[in-house]
């Protein structure tokens, strides 16, 4: 019995099949178990289906539309909904009230007009270049969690309706340090320095607690909802029993949509259950829509901001809300349905030696390679597929150097979700930059290997000592997934 399943019996709770109302799932035979764990098992060989990181919802696709397409899987009855989804994701919203009833309700605060906006090409965000504001808008997606900052809600607001001020400005600088690694090879790492200006809505305390949050791209999101709870609680190792200094979890948060505890599979904390969830959480945080889920007609504006939440506002139409159920499904379906692309160069000679680095470093103890989904009664696109998203999807204490201080939930101040590492290849190419981390401040894969700590510091500490030719298989292997 693993640590998942003698927690839960120990405690009297039902099984993690508790933790899933959103999955209409069958049950797997003894059969099937054994032949699943044998085509996940961790390992460095090649394994012969690893070249299609999504399994049959893969497509063969490269470029800046690499992340733009539909699974291969998806059904004909859904392939109007998708497009239909499409265009709400590209939807420019504007203020209320407006002519445009079926895109009023901007704002009044707000970081992005459209989805788009902060996930160019479905990929991550932007992040500000100097002299430029962090709303999505102007082409940059750095958002700015709050905790502990009287009148401005949880979310800093760079952007407002005219007539309305905007809650400040955001600006990023950096200072550098250098990294010697063996061999020579110095890296020059990025330490952000946020400044926060052109208050509108009162001082900010000394206490204040923040917390930046980079876009993350969306391909794979509807497969990572469709793993089934127990592969991911089986990662969990929170006392580290097995003395590897991997000591992982997985956040549980209270659903708004079913109402009860689920795991967290979505934001950099974790924070969101589902891709519903993912979704309305940023049309009220991010545009300022509201929805079902989230019907605060003014998203962020804290009770405080009263001129803010008396504004015209476009939800008291045949809509009832300014993005309805109906909306918000449609939009929800064409996120949780963006394919992977296939992997490039798979099987060559140096891409083989990097995965066995990484797994003789011991990247693959959080990056889990592969699972395969629940065998879903209601959605066959994305069901019983092998993936290879690379992460366990759970809670790790990643090291000062890029702790936040800003405790969320269950979730330290020191502590993310292991980000998965699927179409990491093609961010370039489909953002137009290469940012990595929660803040994008790793301008390239070696620069974000090196920002590792915490429980994977030994991990970091010996690609800085690898020779060359082995480093450069690793980022190589990273670069093809």
């Amino acid at each position: 019995m693993g640590l998942w399943a003698l927690c839960w019996a120990s405690a009297g709770a039902a099984g993690p099949e508790a933790l899933e109302p959103h999955l209409d799932a069958l049950p797997r035979s003894a059969a099937e178990e054994a032949r699943i764990a044998a085509v996940t098992e961790s390992a460095a060989a090649l394994n012969r289906f690893e070249h299609l990181s999504a399994g049959a919802a893969s497509v063969a696709a490269s470029g800046d539309k690499a992340f733009s397409h539909a699974m291969p899987t998806l059904e004909a009855r859904q392939e109007l909904d998708f497009l239909s989804g499409r265009a709400l994701f590209k939807k420019i919203w504007v203020g209320a009230p407006s002519s445009t009833k079926a895109s009023d309700g901007l704002g009044p605060l707000y970081n992005a007009r459209s989805c788009l906006a902060c996930h160019p090409g479905n990929g991550r965000g932007h992040v500000p270049e100097a002299g430029q504001i962090g709303g999505g808008h102007r082409g940059a997606a750095l958002m700015l969690k709050l905790s502990g900052v009287p009148g401005y809600g949880g979310q800093l607001q760079t952007n407002s309706l005219s007539g309305l001020a905007a809650e400040a400005r955001l600006d990023v600088q950096y200072e550098t340090e250098n990294v010697t690694l063996a061999g020579g090879e110095v890296v020059t790492l990025h330490h952000p320095v946020y400044a926060v200006s052109a208050l509108g809505y009162g001082s900010w305390p000394e206490g204040a607690m923040t917390s930046p949050r980079l876009a993350p791209p969306l391909p794979g999101l509807g497969l990572i909802e469709a793993i089934r709870a127990e592969d991911i609680l089986a990662g969990e190792d929170p006392e580290d029993a097995d003395g590897d200094g991997i000591s992982g979890r997985a956040r549980r948060v209270m659903s708004r949509e079913y109402g009860t505890e689920m795991i967290g599979r979505f934001g950099r904390k974790g924070a969101m259950a589902t891709v519903r969830e993912q979704s309305a959480d940023a049309f009220s945080n991010d545009i300022g829509i509201s929805s079902p889920l989230y019907p605060d007609p003014w998203g962020d504006c804290s009770a405080a901001q009263g001129e803010c939440r008396d504004r015209p506002h476009g939800d008291e139409d045949v809509r009832v809300f300014e993005i309805d159920a109906k909306g918000l499904d449609l939009l929800t379906l064409y996120t949780a349905h963006l394919a992977v692309p296939e992997r490039r160069e798979a099987d060559a000679p140096e891409v083989l030696r990097g995965k066995a680095v990484f797994h003789e470093l011991g990247c693959a103890a959080c990056h889990r390679p592969a699972y395969v989904t629940h065998r879903l009664k209601d959605d066959p696109s994305r069901s019983f597929q092998l993936i290879w998203p690379y992460s366990d999807f759970l809670l790790h204490d990643m090291g000062e150097g890029l702790a936040d201080h800003r405790p969320e939930g269950m979730a330290t101040g020191r502590e993310w979700k292991t980000p998965p590492l699927w179409g990491l290849g093609q961010t370039g190419a489909v953002a137009g930059q290469e940012r990595y981390l929660h803040d994008g401040r790793a301008r390239s894969l070696l620069e974000a290997v090196l920002w590792h700590g915490g429980e994977a510091k030994a991990a970091r500490e010996r690609v800085v000592s690898l020779p060359p030719e082995e480093r450069a298989a690793l980022i190589r292997f990273l670069k093809s997934l």
